[in-house]
């Protein structure tokens, strides 16, 4: 008989694309990930990883029977399920998903919540990007996430996921002191005719932040001039505390501001909406239910 938890690791490795991402995201080391899929490779009789340049790529075999254990796990999850909902009280492991900014700012009073108020669930915390998170949802390696979406660039839900909105977050313009958007935020609040122009400090491309500020300025008539990228928050800060531009940051996780820069306002105020998800099947699990009600209980009460 096959081995569930070797199915789960072989299907992790199959998600993330190689053993220690997998590993990170099973909460093992690669070494015990490894042995994992070894001993699957023994009980099966079956080459299933094979080296390919610097990394590892899946033999026919082994994808057909990762597809086998992502049906299985979604079972197993059912069963689970359909218990702990009988005892009435969340129970068993639940990893959640979070992106940056929501990791560092939301989910510490969370988790510790949920740690107080039900000792017996196993929650974990697992940092993915919000587009990934939702693909993770959606195959089984994480059991929930936190993501985020822009009004121009809607988060998708696909087909068999549920989903409840967190709470909102505001953003400001950081600019640094002195500096003459910062001497006009005193008086008034920003409009985007007042962004043309400037040298911006922004995320890399093809995140979320660094899409909506682009596509923004462009719909004003205007190409922004994305002199530095940065993936961190704390890293554009100290970009704009050296006076060399402004940058669009959320206030989720931002953390103080260091005197030499300052928040300010833009009208209309861009948001974007933080969301939960889950698989439909785990909508009835008490430790779903509970993990969203705090998330939204905590979410006025966030850090900023």
């Amino acid at each position: 008989m096959l081995d569930l938890a070797r199915l789960r690791a072989l299907h992790a490795v199959a998600v993330h694309g190689s053993v220690s991402a997998a590993a990170t995201a099973l909460g093992y080391t690669p070494s015990a990930v490894s042995q994992q899929i070894a001993k699957l490779e023994r009980e099966t009789r079956t080459t299933l990883l094979e080296r390919q340049g610097r990394g590892i790529a899946l033999t026919d075999a082994a994808q057909h029977l990762a597809a086998t254990a992502q049906q299985l796990l979604a079972i197993v999850e059912q069963a689970e399920t359909t218990l702990e909902e009988r005892r009435g009280r969340p129970t068993g492991r639940l990893v959640i998903g979070a992106f940056a900014t929501a990791a560092r700012g939301l989910m510490p009073p969370v988790l510790a919540r949920v740690r107080e108020e039900h000792p017996s669930l196993d929650a974990r915390l697992l940092e993915v990007d919000p587009h990934l998170s939702v693909d993770l949802v959606a195959q089984g390696v994480i059991d929930m996430a936190v993501a985020h979406d822009w009004d121009i660039a809607p988060l998708p839900a696909p087909e068999g996921l549920d989903r409840a909105v967190i709470g909102d977050d505001s953003c400001d313009i950081l600019a640094p002191a002195g500096h003459p958007l910062a001497e006009r935020g005193r008086e008034r609040a920003l409009s985007r005719d007042d962004l043309p122009g400037q040298r911006w400090i922004c995320q890399p491309p093809g995140s979320v932040c660094h899409d909506w500020l682009v596509r923004t300025l462009r719909a004003s008539g205007h190409e922004p001039d994305l002199a530095y990228q940065a993936a961190e928050n704390h890293t554009q800060i100290a970009l704009v505390a050296a006076g060399l531009g402004i940058a669009l940051m959320p206030r989720l996780g931002r953390g103080p501001l260091p005197e030499e820069v300052r928040a300010v306002p833009l009208e209309p105020v861009p948001v974007r909406r933080l969301y939960a998800l889950w698989r439909t099947g785990a909508s009835r699990r008490p430790a779903i239910t509970e993990s969203v009600r705090l998330l939204r209980e905590l979410w006025p009460q966030r850090t900023t």
